[in-house]
């Protein structure tokens, strides 16, 4: 009888920490409430039996509306590829890594320096974020300096659809970004009710710190869920900065403002897809940043996913990133401890591969360097199985006590199936290393980067529904007062 394979799994918090964060967090709730700026938002609320204050704008959210909302959450969240072919389930201890969505800078390949993205970059990060095996999510990663920032969400979504066919995870710096991103969105699939069906993208949608939901955010949740998109709150919580200084007394806040986003989504569509997520941090005192690298801030995610599995929900964080400005050791530490910690805690939704500067920045090496690093994150997960049996016996018996491991057919049987190969990971003896031009591992990726964008086509949108977004774009850009798309019609 062969044994079942033991997918490995880290827990930080007892069952009864977590029960106690929870109760703790529902009892903000009610007796201190939340600030919802958003009047819609707060009239489902007060239609629910929620207590509010007008004036103030205060909420208070009584246990058994929440315990009833989390009811008609669901447990799975499914997405789907651009075709509507190829399914993802976002729940349980599924593992899905993408990039982090909105940076402000991207690392130059040729300067080393920080600098605005422009639009050739977004479509090159895109392109490569599509190559990626083990990335199953794009997101909209970089915000372009070449279009007016009051179209800046729409265009990001635009360039993902034309030039990607994964599932995208996004959100919105403005409320009326949201229906030019619908459209888009319900042209590619056809209509609203084929997107309800197999949704295609995430909005992330982030409360402010501590305990409340701005205008925007809530009508966010609003317009996903109504959309049947799931929405991604994430809380960011800064230990001892805008939440407690503690670990728990942050979760204790994080769930706060997770389940009262979690009950605006639910009034506002009963069933409607939610993920408990965010990008909380261990604020540091003596630099005033937030490292997302720091231990601290990966301790929170991985409680985080704990807890939001106890409240039977799919889950998100912020890991597999750095802090670093560049392509260095610190990187490297960093990304690969987020990106193997957030697979053994089983978080569903890992956005980072490719950020540095505190979620401030994108690389292209580093996306590349990042994929490898999840995908030995992948494999760890997948536990050690037992392939056959005997295990090892019959080799010997059959083979004899000093068998030519080389050349049986068991090893080659077995050996892709249990070995992984990751082409930038050097593995050269030394004399073949220098022979090959003692390049760094930033040098590989970077020619990596070059070929892969030189030698594949991107995987365009079908010219039909190019001239269909296109034409959606170009309205908005025009309102924008913008007479031109920076992105260059493919032929």
């Amino acid at each position: 009888m062969i044994s079942p394979c033991l997918r490995p799994k880290v827990t930080l918090l007892s069952e009864e920490l977590v029960d106690k964060i929870i109760a703790e967090g529902l009892a903000l709730m009610d007796k201190v409430g939340l600030l919802v700026e958003n009047a819609a938002a707060r009239k489902l609320l007060q239609d629910a039996g929620a207590r509010v204050e007008e004036r103030s704008q205060r909420v208070y959210f009584p246990q058994s509306l929440v315990e009833a909302c989390l009811k008609t959450a669901p447990a799975k969240v499914f997405l789907f590829d651009r075709q509507g072919e190829k399914s993802f389930t976002v729940g349980e201890d599924e593992v899905h890594f993408n990039p982090g969505s909105a940076a402000v800078t991207i690392l130059d390949s040729k300067s080393r320096v920080l600098r605005p993205p422009v639009t050739a970059d977004l479509v090159n990060f895109i392109r490569l974020t599509e190559l990626m095996s083990h990335l199953d999510f794009q997101s909209t990663s970089l915000i372009s300096s070449d279009v007016p920032q009051a179209m800046a969400d729409s265009y990001r979504l635009f360039i993902c659809l034309q030039y990607s066919s994964k599932p995208i995870v996004t959100g919105t710096f403005r409320v009326e970004s949201f229906e030019v991103m619908k459209d888009l969105l319900v042209a590619v699939r056809g209509n609203e009710e084929q997107l309800r069906q197999k949704p295609l993208a995430i909005f992330d949608a982030c409360p402010s710190p501590p305990l409340k939901w701005s205008h925007l955010t809530s009508q966010s949740l609003i317009d996903a869920a109504r959309l049947g998109q799931p929405s991604e709150l994430i809380s960011m919580g800064l230990t001892g900065a805008t939440s407690p200084v503690t670990i728990t007394g942050t979760l204790v806040q994080h769930v706060a403002e997770n389940l009262s986003g979690l009950v605006i989504t639910q009034l506002a569509k009963p069933g409607a897809p939610v993920i408990f997520g965010g990008s909380p941090a261990s604020f540091d005192m003596r630099k005033g940043t937030t490292p997302m690298g720091a231990m601290e801030t990966m301790m929170i995610d991985m409680a985080s996913a704990q807890i939001g599995k106890r409240l039977g929900l799919p889950t998100h964080a912020y890991m597999a990133l750095s802090d670093s400005k560049t392509l260095d050791y610190q990187a490297g530490i960093e990304t690969t401890a987020g990106a193997i910690l957030a697979a053994l805690a089983g978080v569903n939704v890992v956005s980072g591969p490719g950020m540095l500067a505190f979620e401030s920045a994108q690389s292209l090496e580093k996306l590349v360097i990042d994929d490898a690093v999840c995908g030995q994150a992948q494999r760890l997960i997948q536990g050690i199985a037992q392939r056959d049996e005997p295990m090892a016996l019959s080799i010997f018996e059959k083979e004899g006590p000093l068998p030519n491991f080389l050349t049986l057919a068991h090893t080659r049987q077995w050996y892709r199936k249990e070995h992984t190969y990751f082409p930038l990971i050097d593995r050269d003896s030394y004399d073949a290393w220098v022979a090959a031009g003692q390049k760094d591992l930033a040098q590989r990726a970077k020619e990596t980067v070059e070929n892969l964008l030189a030698s594949q086509p991107p995987n365009l949108l079908p010219e039909k529904k190019r001239k269909e977004l296109r034409a959606i774009m170009e309205r908005e850009a025009k309102r924008h007062g913008l007479s031109q798309l920076p992105l260059k019609e493919e032929v």
